[in-house]
This record gives structure tokens, sequence and C-alpha cells, in this order.
């Protein structure tokens, strides 16, 4: 069980500490430890309770209405709202509070009413995305162990694999090719899946050499393929010395490829990329550049 500051709740859920204090006092919603220096002290149940209580908030529900709400009653209106609401806000609560309880059938109904009223790549980009910069704060304040995170990933890497099946088909006349990989120790493939899938759908080949990948061995995959472009994704893997060493090498690997660098690890050292690496901070920026194409 994970214990949480107000600070915490307030970046979890989105309300503010202020508030969160009036809704104690005023109503009782939730009745909070006290450290010895009277500080409060939350825990895993005040966190969903608060969650569940912002989506109820955010649509229409009254604060006065929502604390004289039994538990059963609260889990009823939020299962209701959860096949009807199509707020990103309520939807990115709802898959949160699905992931918190390991519920696969919850996670799965959610997502799968986002693809249908979105589309896959909308849903990606305005509902996952943001899920996933949650999940990354839950998972710095120690609010969810790896066994959820594990859990998310693997179902949203079952989501991707599935969406880029269905891109496999003609490409353009003048498709280029992309080598897709992970530098050696990365392991979160999930922007290199997403990428992957933008650069099929509109009609350009991909290599997916996955996790892991030594700069040899994409050495010894151009000589069997030739590419175009490269894109690799830093997340967790390396400190800003590794990545600059890593990436000098790699451009004088392959000096007469455009390299595209993803992930929020690189993003503090794109000033000091090599002349042929570009950093891309958003798949919308991904999109454009695949347009740019010629």
């Amino acid at each position: 069980m994970a214990n949480y500051s107000i600070r915490d709740l307030e970046r979890l859920t989105g309300i503010k500490a202020h508030t969160i204090r009036i809704w104690e006092k005023r109503y009782g919603l939730i009745d909070p430890e006290r450290t010895s220096t009277n500080i409060r002290a939350y825990c895993d149940s005040d966190l969903k309770k608060l969650l569940n209580v912002s989506i109820l908030n955010k649509n229409g529900y009254k604060i006065s209405k929502i604390a004289r709400f039994s538990p059963v009653e609260i889990a009823d209106n939020i299962n209701r709202l959860a096949e009807q609401s199509a707020d990103s806000e309520s939807l990115i609560d709802n898959l949160a509070i699905a992931m918190i309880d390991l519920n696969e059938s919850k996670f799965e109904r959610i997502l799968s009413r986002a693809i249908i009223q979105l589309g896959f790549e909308d849903t990606v980009i305005k509902i996952l995305n943001p899920f996933l910069v949650r999940v990354g704060i839950m998972w710095q304040t120690g609010s969810i162990n790896p066994s959820q995170e594990h859990f998310v990933s693997n179902l949203l890497r079952q989501k991707m694999l599935v969406a880029i099946d269905s891109q496999i088909g003609d490409n353009l006349p003048h498709a280029k090719t992309f080598f897709l990989f992970l530098p050696e120790g990365e392991m979160h493939e999930l922007n290199l899946l997403f990428a992957s899938y933008l650069i099929r759908k509109r009609g350009h080949k991909v290599i997916y050499l996955g996790q892991n990948v030594p700069v040899g061995d994409l050495v010894e995959v151009e000589r069997i393929c030739h590419s175009d472009y490269l894109l690799t994704s830093f997340i967790t893997s390396m400190t800003d010395c590794d990545i600059q060493n890593y990436l000098q090498n790699l451009a004088e690997k392959f000096s007469e490829k455009t390299i595209y660098i993803t992930g929020e690890q690189a993003l503090s050292l794109k000033d000091d990329f090599p002349d042929n690496a570009k950093h891309i901070d958003s798949p919308e920026a991904l999109i454009s550049e695949i347009n740019s194409i010629s």
C-alpha cells in the first residue's frame, strides 16, 4: 500500500489540493491519516475514491450528492458513465481505475469503445498518451507496482500489434524503408510500435527490429536490407552522456541516413544531437515528418 501527500493526489487526480481539503472538511469524502506533525497521509483507497469522485463531478454530479452515495452507488454510477462518456479525462480516469484494480475486462471495454468512437490513431494520441503520462506519475509516486504497469503495457502492446497487422498491404510506389529499434538495455517499446503503425499506415516500409538491439546488429541488417531512415526511442535505460555517445556512434555508422529520436529521456539533449539526427517530440510531429517525405 502506497502513501501519498495531498500534492501527490493533486497530480494524480487533477483535483486542486485546496478543493480536496474542502471536500474532506465539508463533506467527509475521505478521512486521511495524520503524521506525528499533523501532515495528511493518504492511501490507495483514498486515491481510488478521489478518481471516482473526479469522474462523477466532471460529468455533472454535485459533490453534495456524491458524498451521500454508498460505495455500491458510486461504483454503479461510474460503470454507467464508463459505457456512455466520450470525455477524454473521464476515459483516462476510468483506465487508471481499471489498472489499479487489474480489471482487464473493464480496461478492454473502455479502450475498445474509445477506438470505435475516435479510431485507433486518435485514441492513442488523445487518450493513451495522456494516460501513459499519468501512469508515469503514478509509478514515480509509488501508486502502482510493477505488476500493474506490466498489466497495462501488455494489454496496450496487444492492441498495437493488432492495429499494425491491419496495415499490412500495398506500399506507396516510391515507399521509403524505416528501421525501427531500441538501444541495448531499452525495453519500453509502445512508442516504437505506434511509430510502426503510423509509418505503415502512410504507405512506407518498416523493418521492425524491436528491443535491445546492438549497433553492430543494425550494421549487419543494413548490409542485407537498405534503409532510408532509422527511428529509435530513449525512455529509461541510459544516462545523458551514454545517449550522446550512442548517438554519435550511430550517426557515424549511418552517416547518410536521417535518424529520428523519440522518447522523453532524449528531449533535453536535442540541441546536441549529431547533424543527421532529429528529435520527434510527439506523434503529430512524426506524422508531419512522414507526410513530408517524397
